[in-house]
């Protein structure tokens, strides 16, 4: 028989139980290494283009175009100044354009499978020449490339460019071939749609027909070429795998896909051995742009590429300089490890990780912390292969997501850039709040800086000053934005704590009300050390509401950092602001108290990079 005493007890015993605190998920003994750079991307036919008329599919002569030469030594001198050590120079190699060079002996390009009048830069039509756009003199515009090359290097920067592996322009033609060098498709057996010796995949029997509903340049432009046709027959396979003769217009219908040697159709079936000729070609590519002396390669899609292919090209690449770097562009979590490890890449793009996270703390009320915690708890060892950004050419830019608060961008760069070891990337514009306005042609009112069209970047054009490059016509707060960039730039390159330190979550021991005001959904907190540097940072990611809270610093913490627990100590603001907080070690550990820890109070969108200091 239950009686109320029974029950009271029972209840009460229930009630008595306290929910144990959230584990340490931290891990000081996975190793660290030091590969703190910064990389800034520009859309070189955009960086250095003067022109404000934006004219909606507007030509070169109207809209203008940046050149090679535009990219002078005050420009990058300033770059070099602002925290940069790598330019990824974005849209170098030929792709097809709607401009006409046949005067030059470069073929037209037919209208019908290009976007936009500038046509994308990942769009490839000779893999042995560079875009005749971005050349003064069109005759000489490899050796414009090769002296940006060197006045890159003068400036003690290194280049990054393109290598687009996956897939070509669907009318790939080489002029600038070497002698001996094939193009694509030339001994191809067209009448089966795969044979591992084969570079392309094809759909046999049938033509090649352009999307419907596809009108190049809109209805009101002609050009020579635009005729709604396209031939090619057999048709070949689009560049994200789409196996129709007529890919839709949301297709990469402007390319065509490679092949490694796997039979897509088959399950995929591998036919590595021996070796398929596209590998070859592909490696004598890279071995060609290697000895240009680019220091490293942006490898478009490389999870579309057989991650064999990887392992066996990029030892052989830096056979020719091992120095250089790769990096992957990828968004399969599951597969991170794996082209790492298996494929010798150097760094891999973290858009499916970290730049997810931080993105919805940016932009959605709703968002959870704890994404950012599973990213780096996720990855382990790989931090430090991580190359992180919050803008590049294919994602929106922050003015545009962040409804128009480019402080959001200061806030969210922080932790990307102090999360890890790894390397951090800016994109030309970022860092005077550009917003990717305006509707330029193929290119819509996406939050997206156009790759597609001839078109004038305006607010970087303040900074760029009739080619100045001084920022002349920048705003007050633009300036200021950029100081902070700037600043962020060079503290996670000096620092030792922050460009190799071990890393150590704070976040875990406050969060679920576990100290008092601290706000788990918008704060979030950690330490970086390394030897008598240690640094803790604090992001507020609330654009309304300032924070007062108490941050616990665990006794494991502490011992993590070689730190007496007892001793009393000061944090020093090293980036937007001079505060500073005293403590006692004694009054900052209890866990088990909402009312331990470090006074702190923070603005909203603040940003702490705190350096632990003895009284």
């Amino acid at each position: 028989m239950i009686t109320l005493f029974s029950i009271s007890v029972l209840f009460g015993s229930f009630a008595s139980k306290k929910t144990p605190p959230p584990k340490d998920p931290n891990d000081i003994t996975i190793p660290v290494e030091d590969n703190k750079f910064v990389v800034y991307q520009m859309m070189t036919r955009l960086f250095g283009n003067k022109v404000t008329t934006n004219k909606y599919y507007g030509t070169i002569e109207e809209n203008g175009v940046g050149k090679f030469n535009d990219i002078n030594t005050i420009a990058l001198q300033s770059l070099k100044d602002f925290g940069v050590t790598h330019i990824w120079y974005t849209g170098v190699i030929e792709h097809g354009v709607l401009t006409d060079y046949s005067k030059f002996g470069i073929k037209n390009d037919d209208a019908d499978v290009i976007k936009g009048r500038a046509g994308s830069p990942y769009a490839i039509k000779d893999y042995y020449d560079v875009n005749p756009d971005l050349a003064v003199d069109v005759k000489n515009r490899m050796k414009e490339f090769e002296d940006l090359i060197q006045r890159t290097h003068d400036t003690q920067l290194k280049v990054i460019i393109d290598f687009v592996p996956n897939h070509v322009a669907r009318d790939y033609n080489s002029d600038a071939k070497p002698k001996g060098v094939d193009d694509f498709g030339v001994k191809d057996n067209k009448t089966v749609s795969f044979d591992k010796n084969n570079n392309y995949y094809y759909i046999p029997g049938e033509n090649f027909i352009v999307p419907q509903g596809y009108e190049s340049l809109g209805k009101e432009n002609t050009y020579s070429t635009k005729d709604r046709t396209f031939t090619e027959f057999p048709a070949k396979v689009t560049g994200n795998d789409v196996f129709k003769a007529q890919p839709s217009i949301n297709d990469w219908f402007e390319t065509v896909k490679l092949n490694y040697g796997v039979d897509i159709q088959n399950k995929k079936a591998k036919h590595f051995d021996p070796i398929p000729d596209t590998w070859f070609k592909m490696r004598d590519i890279l071995t060609y742009w290697a000895g240009k002396k680019v220091d490293g390669f942006r490898c478009d899609m490389a999870e579309m590429v057989p991650v064999e292919f990887w392992a066996w090209v990029i030892p052989e690449i830096k056979k020719v300089n091992p120095e250089i770097i790769f990096i992957a562009e990828i968004y399969n979590k599951g597969a991170y490890r794996d082209y790492v490890e298996i494929g010798k890449f150097d760094f891999l793009y973290d858009k499916s990780g970290l730049y997810d996270a931080v993105r919805a703390l940016m932009s959605k009320n709703d968002a959870q912390m704890d994404m950012v915690n599973y990213t780096w708890l996720a990855l382990k060892n790989l931090n430090s292969k991580m190359l992180r950004f919050l803008e590049n050419h294919d994602e929106q830019r922050i003015a545009y997501f962040g409804g128009g608060n480019v402080w959001k961008g200061i806030t969210g760069m922080t932790l990307s850039a102090t999360l890890g070891s790894g390397p951090v990337m800016m994109y030309s514009g970022q860092e005077v709040g550009e917003a990717g306005a305006g509707v330029s042609g193929f290119s819509k009112e996406d939050g997206r800086t156009t790759i597609f069209d001839y078109w004038g970047v305006p607010e970087h054009q303040k900074w760029m000053n009739d080619g100045a490059f001084d920022g002349g016509k920048l705003s007050a707060d633009q300036k200021k934005l950029r100081e902070a960039y700037s600043k962020l730039l060079h503290l996670v390159q000096s620092n030792n704590a922050l460009r190799k330190g071990n890393f150590y979550e704070l976040h875990f021991a406050n969060k679920k009300n576990q100290s008092n005001g601290y706000d788990d959904t918008k704060l979030y907190s950690y330490v970086r050390f390394d030897g008598d540097e240690r640094i803790v940072v604090i992001v507020n990611f609330d654009s309304v509401t300032a924070k007062k809270f108490k941050l616990k610093i665990t006794d494991e913490c502490f011992s993590a950092m070689g730190l007496d627990p007892n001793g009393k100590y000061i944090l020093k603001d090293l980036f937007m602001t001079e505060n500073q907080y005293k403590f006692d070690g004694k009054k900052v550990r209890n866990r088990g108290s909402k009312t331990a820890g470090v006074d702190i109070s923070i603005d909203p969108l603040g940003a702490y990079i705190l350096r632990i200091e003895k009284q």
